[in-house]
């Protein structure tokens, strides 16, 4: 599978230039269209005040691109046969041609075949309520657990068992911090109810504890920085709790299993909160591509 690695990305990257990664699923299935498409517009440019070169990751036509000009920017966002794809989608993909938008797991594992360190996101996959009956957990966390990566990202999303998913990638090896904070961020809220065992303040820490991954040669997990949504942008946390619950009775009513869960759910969200928790994971968004820009500047400088 030949990795399609744009012109301004490959520089960037032999120049030892700082780059971050960006995920597409938001832009094909997390927002409205025409949001959708001035969102990926915006986050690529926030990157690039940084100082950084954004590498927004896609299948196009089975070949998965690093880095997409303005038009694949537009296919991805417009065209109704743009497909989800995790980690595990990416053979097929490519053996049938297909063209898709990558997950955490996707866009994690193709970064990282291409040499782009960070890579910045709202929220990783982790592990569903009712585990112990339904063994439903995100392919995020096997996939971080072996792949050198550093991810931005505020948080698990609030609609997971967010302390079983902490246990979990404590099992699987996967290092985790709170950027500024000893709570570990809940995606819509600043604070899940959870701490963190390590706390980073500054991106030259972050670049400092990178360093100290590849210095010491062990296992190829990923850093997750998890950066907290201000809380003056936050849901309304008893909004939050309300809908959230009116969420997961209608999900348990209505027989909705599966992959179908989490659309169901961050659904129901946006529409009993009037956009509000769409506001806040964008919000959210904004902020970890503005530190990852931060975090590959001072990775970068050695």
């Amino acid at each position: 599978m030949t990795l399609v690695v744009s012109e301004e990305v490959r520089g960037a990257l032999q120049a030892r230039r700082p780059v971050v990664a960006l995920e597409s699923t938001i832009i094909a299935h997390g927002l409205p269209r025409p949001r959708n498409l001035r969102v990926a517009l915006e986050l690529e440019d926030l990157v690039r005040r940084e100082g950084a070169v954004p590498a927004t990751i896609a299948v196009l036509d089975g070949r998965p691109h690093i880095g997409l000009d303005e038009k694949q920017l537009e296919r991805v966002a417009n065209d109704d046969g743009i497909r989800k794809l995790g980690h595990r989608d990416l053979p097929l993909a490519a053996a049938c041609g297909a063209s898709g938008a990558t997950t955490v797991s996707a866009t994690a594992m193709l970064a990282a075949l291409a040499g782009v360190r960070v890579f910045a996101t709202g929220g990783l996959g982790g592990v569903h309520r009712e585990w112990t009956v339904t063994q439903d957990e995100s392919a995020d966390l096997g996939l971080l657990a072996r792949t050198r990566i550093t991810v931005v990202c505020a948080g698990v999303k609030s609609i997971l068992d967010v302390p079983a998913t902490l246990q979990r990638l404590e099992t699987l090896g996967v290092a985790v911090a709170g950027y500024g904070t000893d709570r570990f961020p809940g995606f819509y809220l600043s604070d899940s109810g959870h701490p963190v065992d390590w706390r980073l303040e500054s991106p030259e820490q972050v670049a400092r504890v990178m360093r100290a991954q590849d210095a010491l040669g062990g296992p190829e997990s990923a850093l997750i920085v998890a950066r907290p949504v201000p809380e003056a942008e936050q849901l309304d946390p008893a909004l939050h709790a309300r809908v959230l619950a009116d969420a997961l009775e209608a999900c348990a009513t209505e027989g909705i299993t599966g992959q179908a869960v989490t659309p169901f759910l961050l659904d129901h969200l946006v529409r009993r909160t009037d956009g509000a928790s769409l506001s806040a994971n964008l919000a959210a968004v904004r902020g970890n591509v503005r530190l990852a820009g931060r975090i590959a500047a001072a990775w970068t400088r050695e």
